[in-house]
């Protein structure tokens, strides 16, 4: 017990940043960014300051990692496999035409702009599954760097924040179904927020099933983690060439996913009451934003600024993209398919 000790100074700091980050957005009369994010800015804010104390270096770190797992095993208490059931196949349809798209897309964009194949993953993954949650989920997998993290989850706040206002004007001026709406935001915006938001804004149909859509997103992250395990591990083997070994699952299989599948499955039991379950979300989110306030304490804003332009750029291009196909291919589906 005495070796954590040494934690506790750093851990505490994540606490307070993400309380203080909670009573804000409670306090506040619109939720402009979201707990994580707020966390994050807090963090990155407070980084001039807290790097001069290397005390606390150990604590943060161990909270940017540990906390981190515990909150995305807690977040899979928010979907069911019936929810799965009853995004239908409209949804299961027009999520292969996004996530193609997103990460088709992102690979073009890696090329054209010479971005990090990390930060362009992660501006990718961001889109294509759950905003932040995603970016917080892969980015320790395949170890990119705290100012990519820091990036991605920007552009991802962006471009929602464009989403909650323009889309149910957009949705209501093209003439869009209550149907057609629910299945373009929930594939289209990123952060589950963000979707809500922009889906009741329609109608309470279309917010309904916004959410069912997008729930349903989420459990992609669990073949995409792995995928993503996967190519980490190859380019690490292709980068030392000495090295002839082959990869060994057990060694880059990411085990806290079976955690969040674990806690799907107990959702799916039903035997848990509502506010269990809501409890256990939110208890989720607030971990989450504890791990990223950690890691905006390790990141300044010189840094994730000195990353450039072009892939925000690309993030914009990435989103545009699935916007586009999402709509179009929504309309085609409920068209053909019966």
């Amino acid at each position: 017990m005495a070796k954590y000790t040494k934690h506790v100074p750093g851990v505490l700091l994540c606490l307070a940043i993400a309380l203080t980050a909670l009573i804000a957005t409670n306090t506040l009369p619109l939720d402009l960014f979201g707990l994580a994010l707020l966390s994050l800015l807090i963090g990155m804010a407070l980084n001039p300051v807290v790097s001069k104390y290397e005390s606390l270096d150990v604590g943060i770190e161990w909270t940017s990692k540990r906390i981190l797992r515990v909150g995305i095993i807690l977040t899979g208490i928010s979907l069911s496999f019936a929810q799965v059931v009853q995004a239908g196949k409209y949804a299961m349809v027009l999520l292969v035409f996004t996530l193609s798209t997103a990460f088709g897309v992102g690979y073009i964009c890696s090329k054209v702009f010479k971005i990090n194949w990390k930060l362009s993953s992660l501006l990718s993954v961001s889109t294509a599954i759950c905003g932040g949650t995603a970016v917080a989920t892969v980015g320790p997998v395949i170890k990119a760097k705290d100012k990519e993290i820091a990036y991605a989850l920007s552009a991802t706040f962006i471009f929602d924040l464009l989403t909650v206002i323009l889309f149910p004007w957009f949705g209501k001026l093209i003439g869009l179904t209550d149907t057609g709406y629910g299945l373009w935001v929930g594939t289209a915006v990123n952060d589950t927020s963000s979707v809500i938001a922009a889906g009741y804004a329609f109608s309470d149909t279309a917010g309904a099933l916004a959410t069912i859509v997008k729930l349903t997103r989420t459990l992609f992250i669990v073949p995409i983690v792995l995928v993503f395990s996967w190519i980490f591990a190859k380019k690490e083997l292709q980068s030392n060439q000495n090295e002839r070994t082959k990869i060994k699952v057990t060694k880059i299989f990411p085990w806290f996913i079976l955690g969040f599948l674990g806690m799907v499955a107990v959702r799916s039991t039903g035997l848990l009451s509502a506010p269990t379950v809501s409890g256990i979300a939110s208890a989720a989110k607030f971990m989450l934003a504890t791990a990223l306030g950690a890691i905006g304490l390790k990141t300044s804003f010189q840094e994730v600024a000195g990353v450039g332009a072009k892939p925000m750029v690309a993030g914009v291009v990435i989103d545009i993209s699935v916007v586009i196909v999402a709509l179009f291919a929504q309309a085609l589906i409920l068209r053909f398919i019966p």
